[in-house]
């Protein structure tokens, strides 16, 4: 069966690899199907009725998830009625989420007066039933057409990306059947969707997608016409672009691999970061959210296959194109094994980082402290004998040069 590769095609055809169903936006007058709870890679048709643009959640599912797995805190926040009790938490959280972004409010939760909120779910630990229902309760939901502007409100977007409510991703489908490409999408962004509006506020969604049939490209900080976008293809014949797929879409592998419900918690979990850096030349600070290109996750996650497989005592080279993140590759694959254990021990004491150039060890240095959740876990050898001192005391991760 030929594809619809239309934009309004791609959005069906994204929702139903997602959802199970097209998640068409509602029509006047029109009775729709009824919509399965969860289908395709286990998310949710979200209705762009349910975004509230001045605190740019999804209440619908924002409540769903936390009558599930808080049902007292529900309650006192009252969140079916628009009054001053939930404005009261919307405005909270909306306020941790301009601090922390929604990574850390999703990793970390949020206090609101005398409650602590969670509001995300990891990956449960083998065995943990309480934590595997918690897991489950989570919601991801996919909401065509969302009308995100609180002034333009004829503005949308082709598709939001939601985690229990808090949007994590935005879509700008494009297609080569109407001359238009993935160029024109990453336009569009820098175009059309302004920076100042709340959505597209840094740190509010992890990662923006521009899409066609061809290629994949991915900004974490839409800033107009200075956006960034950067790939985010497989590769092809040791070149840039998406081998051929002749069960669909080149680029169908975002949604059937790495928008799962597991594949986004593992990146939101273990990849998705904002960092401050310090400008060398004007020594001022500012921050950076960062989530994996393709060959990044795809790196790391056959190394961590290969580490299951094997266990301990493995040497393992990572080596990327310059100017392709091979510190963050580095420090996710090194903050992922000091967390691997079997028989509720862990398979690694210590792992030792080597570069073989002054500057690279800097670099690499720098990036596995910013991603360290605790900072005594890391240590750097300036000498030799800080390899042994480090390795007496457990340091979970020892940076080092061939030098020393």
């Amino acid at each position: 069966m030929k594809t619809d590769t239309r934009e309004r095609g791609l959005e069906r055809l994204i929702c139903t690899a997602l959802t199970g169903a097209p998640c068409d936006p509602p029509q006047l007058g029109v009775v729709q199907e009824p919509t399965p709870a969860y289908g395709g890679t286990g998310w949710i048709c979200g209705d762009p009725a349910d975004y509230d643009r001045e605190y740019c959640v999804d209440l619908t599912q924002l409540r769903a998830l936390l009558r599930a797995t808080q049902p007292e805190a529900a309650e006192a926040l009252d969140l079916d009625q628009d009054g001053p009790t939930r404005r009261k938490f919307l405005a909270r959280l909306q306020s941790e989420i301009s601090k922390r972004g929604t990574i850390g409010v999703l990793r970390h939760g949020v206090k609101h007066g005398p409650v602590h909120l969670d509001l995300f779910y990891g990956t449960p630990s083998p065995g943990n039933e309480k934590a595997h229902a918690c897991y489950e309760a989570n919601r991801f939901s996919i909401t065509r057409q969302l009308r995100y502007s609180r002034d333009e409100t004829q503005l949308a977007l082709d598709l939001g990306l939601f985690v229990n409510g808090l949007p994590v991703a935005t879509f700008e489908l494009k297609n080569s059947l109407t001359k238009q490409t993935v160029e024109d999408a990453v336009q569009q962004y820098r175009r059309d969707r302004d920076p100042r509006e709340k959505l597209f506020e840094f740190g509010r969604c992890v990662v923006h997608f521009a899409v066609d049939d061809h290629e994949v490209r991915m900004c974490t900080h839409l800033k107009g016409k200075a956006s960034w976008f950067l790939p985010f293809n497989q590769g092809w014949s040791d070149g840039a672009g998406n081998p051929p797929n002749p069960d669909g879409l080149k680029t169908d592998y975002l949604w059937k691999r790495i928008l799962t419900r597991a594949g986004l918690t593992d990146i939101l979990e273990n990849y998705a970061q904002i960092v401050e850096k310090t400008d060398a030349r004007t020594v001022r600070k500012k921050r950076e959210q960062i989530f994996p290109r393709y060959h990044q996750l795809d790196v790391v996650r056959k190394l961590l296959a290969d580490t299951g497989r094997n266990g301990a005592g493995r040497r393992y080279l990572i080596q990327h194109s310059a100017g392709s993140g091979k510190s963050n590759s580095i420090a996710w694959f090194a903050h992922q094994l000091i967390g691997l254990r079997r028989q509720d021990a862990p398979v690694f004491d210590s792992i030792i980082v080597v570069t073989d150039r002054k500057i690279l060890d800097q670099q690499i240095r720098d990036t596995i402290k910013q991603f360290a959740q605790v900072g005594a876990t890391v240590g750097h050898a300036e000498h030799s004998d800080d390899l042994r001192t480090f390795l007496a005391e457990g340091k979970k991760i020892i940076i080092s040069t061939v030098q020393k």
